[in-house]
């Protein structure tokens, strides 16, 4: 359960005095240009500085911490977040601010965009409260890597921050891209999502749209994951002849029979009846389940594919997958593919425990034996401000194959 968030951060944003960079001049107020969004919600992320000084109050923090480095990281991100707030005041934004780990959907009333600052983790927990879809968001990264942090393999420490693959600017750039963004200008994206149900035995639980990626496993990283997995897909229904009362002269009638696969299984998903075919039982160390935003994080160190992120498919793999010697060439391919529009993945957990991490380790649902999982691709997509990949080719911080950022 996360830590609460000490008030300082918000208080001294909320109280800030510094002054923002300079911006555009073709975006200073009285320019003759009216704001396109009128009230902002700005969610702030709540630093390792904060949550290890709480337990360094109780005398729980870890000994081995660099308190040097961790203050030197909060003070970047109070900065990025006081400079924000100033620049929102010069341009006469209404706005609110919020803790991450404190936002709830009353505070998304009456907002027309939110601003997450912090890295991907604080976009990702912004997002899951949108799942309507109906209001933007935009990601600023409050502190960036320097290209020499990067280089973590000439380092006894690893000094990398944030990759902010899913912010639109940083707190280098954000002056600029915000300004444009607040009178109607930037590029506004909408992002595929993964739609997840899960039904038990007495419920069926629709979980909040995955923006990145999906882990479906053991929580314990040992133990084997099983689970069945097949392809849903609608009873087929044939038409059969009814001659009525056999006179001859009666115009037969012609009634829909449904006919079910030999091998197939048969389930219901929202009072809908689905046959699952294709199915084969799995051993493994779980699935992963992506969309085209997150394909170049877990999925491709995995060995999936990076997509291109225009793409609506869904890509799963399943990780480790243990094959017996004998298994044909389709059970072997069998764990790696696309979900297109239309495909529906269906899952039967055959473990004790499991678990379904939804874009990292803060949002799950626990599934328990006997659970079945319905994955596709019709999930509300998200509009998401991101950065401008074609005048941004030459940026370090640009993924040269999906268009993030790095």
């Amino acid at each position: 359960m996360p830590l609460r968030p000490t008030s300082r951060l918000l208080q001294a944003a909320a109280a800030a005095a510094a002054a923002a960079a300079p911006t555009s001049t073709s975006y200073l107020p009285g320019h003759h240009l009216s704001l396109h969004f009128k009230k902002l919600l700005v969610v702030i992320k709540q630093t390792a500085y904060e949550e290890y000084s709480q337990l360094r109050l109780r005398g729980q923090a870890p000994k081995a911490l660099r308190w040097k480095r961790l203050e030197s990281r909060y003070k970047a991100h109070k900065q990025c977040v006081n400079d924000l707030i100033a620049l929102l005041r010069r341009h006469n934004v209404e706005f609110t601010t919020v803790n991450r780990v404190e936002l709830d959907r009353q505070h998304l009333r009456g907002v027309d965009l939110v601003v997450a600052v912090g890295g991907d983790g604080t976009v990702l927990s912004a997002a899951h409260f949108l799942d309507n879809g109906t209001i933007p968001l935009l990601g600023v990264n409050s502190d960036p890597s320097s290209p020499d942090e990067l280089k973590v393999t000439q380092k006894q420490s690893d000094e990398r921050r944030s990759h902010g693959a899913l912010c639109m600017c940083t707190s280098i750039d954000m002056h600029e891209g915000i300004a444009r963004v607040l009178y109607g200008d930037g590029m506004l994206s909408k992002r595929n999502r993964i739609q997840t149900t899960v039904k038990s035995t007495f419920s069926e639980t629709r979980l909040v749209p995955t923006l990145n990626d999906m882990l479906i496993a053991n929580p314990s990283p040992a133990a084997v994951s099983r689970f069945r997995m097949g392809w849903m897909t609608e009873p087929r229904a044939e038409n059969s002849s009814n001659a009525g009362d056999g006179s001859g002269g009666d115009v037969n009638l012609e009634t829909p029979a449904i006919v079910h696969p030999t091998y197939g299984t048969v389930t219901r998903f929202g009072g809908q009846a689905y046959d699952i075919v294709r199915s084969i039982n799995v051993w493994s160390s779980g699935m992963w389940v992506s969309t085209s935003t997150g394909s170049s994080a877990a999925m491709a160190a995995a060995g999936g594919i990076i997509m291109d992120l225009n793409s609506t498919d869904l890509q799963f793999l399943v990780r480790e997958h243990m094959l017996e010697s004998n298994s044909g060439v389709e059970c072997k391919e069998a764990g790696h593919g696309m979900l297109s529009d239309g495909d529906q993945l269906h899952l039967r957990w055959n473990s004790q425990h499991g678990m379904i991490y939804i874009d990292g380790a803060h949002m799950t649902h626990e599934l328990t034996l006997g659970d079945e999982i319905q994955i596709n691709n019709k999930a509300p997509p998200l509009q998401l401000f991101m950065r401008d990949f074609v005048n941004a080719k030459n940026d370090p911080h640009v993924h040269p194959i999906s268009g993030l950022s790095r």
